[in-house]
């Protein structure tokens, strides 16, 4: 592995930026390419299908084993289907190499949190792709809350939602995906704890109900969330017919005002606040940089001996617990109470 001096300033005009490894060619992947690149990355991909196509149109170097992909990099970006996190994740880690790994870190509980203790012990950085955090309408609103502009707050709602990706593909097997509480409602779950702080109870509603381990195509699912500090929390994901418009956004009430932000209704966050200081600067926008660019040199940054990022391994772990657990109160129509949860994924790992 190539010490942390040669790329302290990476992405600088001075010093070279370090070689990154990509594992996958997916949709997803056209979002991380473009950005690994801005910062002045040499990134070779490696790929069962599409890495050709990938590199043509990002310029990239295509490898032909994920052997000769982790000798050749300093640290790898895995853009692959879920099921197949861990064993990249082990992989890499193995090799002593850095990780960003799209999330969820991994579909289970007991595979994230072997990622995580993993990298402890290999003493190298793993970080999930909780892409969200890094956009400005939900980071304005996490520092907001953080600093108390809000007052404590009381109810939180979250919405996303968009034309269905399931049709005939992986994200219809619920055993792959996780179905949309797995796979697109993660997002907001760890939004949730985010803002709102730890998570004590969980319980999940789906219309209609995933049969025989298949998701249905046109789906939406409803999560509540009781917090440690008192907080509620409801959390909705739907994937609509297609041509579904992609939105999102939330509605944060506190003792003393509320935020509110909605992708359809405007570019920016609104506040109604009751008690707060009038030079409050809220962004007017959120179309600043990409947020997977700005994930991206946030880990980089990281990788170089930099600050923490805003996202950890720990919490990747977490949003994949609180993710089981909505799953789990899918299939039990009861309400999961996270302590206890959380002992029995540790005595079954």
């Amino acid at each position: 592995m190539r010490e942390n001096t040669m790329y302290a300033a990476a992405g600088t005009a001075n010093d070279p930026f370090p070689v990154v490894g990509l594992i996958g060619a997916g949709a997803i992947s056209r979002v991380h390419a473009p950005a690994w690149k801005a910062l002045g990355a040499r990134v070779l991909v490696y790929s069962e299908r599409g890495a050709a196509e990938l590199a043509a149109r990002y310029d990239l170097e295509v490898v032909t084993t994920l052997d000769a992909l982790l000798r050749e990099v300093d640290f790898v970006d895995i853009v692959t289907p879920t099921t197949t996190h861990r064993d990249f994740a082990l992989a890499a880690i193995t090799a002593r190499k850095h990780v960003v790994c799209e999330k969820p870190l991994a579909m289970t509980p007991a595979d994230s949190g072997e990622i995580a203790a993993a990298a402890a012990k290999a003493g190298v950085q793993v970080y999930p792709a909780h892409v969200v955090r890094f956009t400005a309408p939900y980071a304005t609103a996490h520092q907001a809350v953080a600093d108390g502009r809000i007052g404590e707050v009381a109810v939180a709602r979250f919405h996303r939602g968009g034309s269905s990706p399931a049709i005939g593909t992986w994200f219809q097997d619920d055993a792959a995906s996780g179905g949309i509480i797995m796979d697109l409602m993660i997002h907001d779950l760890d939004q949730a704890r985010w803002i709102c702080g730890d998570v004590e109870t969980v319980y999940a509603v789906q219309n209609p109900p995933t049969v025989d381990n298949v998701v249905p195509s046109f789906v939406s699912a409803h999560v509540t969330l009781t917090h440690a500090g008192g907080a509620i929390s409801h959390v909705r994901a739907t994937w609509g017919a297609v041509g579904t418009p992609f939105t999102t956004g939330f509605s944060i009430a506190g003792s003393v005002g509320v935020l509110n932000y909605s992708s359809s209704a405007n570019s920016g966050l609104t506040l109604d606040l009751q008690q707060v200081s009038p030079d409050l600067v809220i962004p007017a926008s959120p179309l600043r940089e990409s947020p997977y660019l700005t994930e991206i040199r946030e880990f980089a940054a990281a990788f170089a001996g930099g600050a923490e990022p805003r996202v950890s391994a720990a919490d990747g772990v977490t949003a994949v617990e609180l993710a089981q657990a909505a799953r789990m109160s899918l299939a039990t129509a009861s309400v999961i109470v996270m302590s206890e949860f959380a002992a029995s994924t540790e005595a079954a790992a």
